[in-house]
């Protein structure tokens, strides 16, 4: 939907134009100055219904973006558990396949966790 500044700028800056042009005519300099200063007035309220149109988009979009997010999050709360189950078969085979790396990387975050402790003490 169009902003009404912008078709009332519009048309204030089209009338000004119009105005500016008959007094460059006529060789009204108080005509000319006028129109070429409506002009200025409408297109300066163009803009404004442009930048409100932009911000209203913006709006509108974040709004589906939220939305979008929160049906993700949702879905992940919903299959967590499926998540969760996975992972354990896939953790678990990877530890049958390689149980000296396992233990390695096992090794070294309990190292990891036994550090922070002793950090915090």
């Amino acid at each position: 939907m169009v902003d009404t500044d912008r078709v009332t700028g519009a048309a204030k800056a089209f009338v000004g134009k119009a105005q500016g042009a008959v007094g460059d005519l006529t060789g009204s300099k108080s005509d000319s100055v006028e129109g070429r200063f409506r002009e200025a007035q409408g297109s300066a309220e163009n803009l404004y219904g442009q930048a409100k149109d932009t911000v209203r988009q913006v709006a509108d979009q974040a709004a589906d973006y939220a939305e979008d997010a929160g049906h993700y999050a949702e879905d992940a709360y919903e299959h967590a558990g499926d998540y969760a189950r996975r992972g354990t078969r896939a953790v678990a085979r990877q530890v049958e396949e390689s149980p000296i790396v396992a233990l390695l990387i096992a090794g070294a975050v309990g190292y990891g966790l036994a550090l922070l402790m002793h950090t915090r003490r």
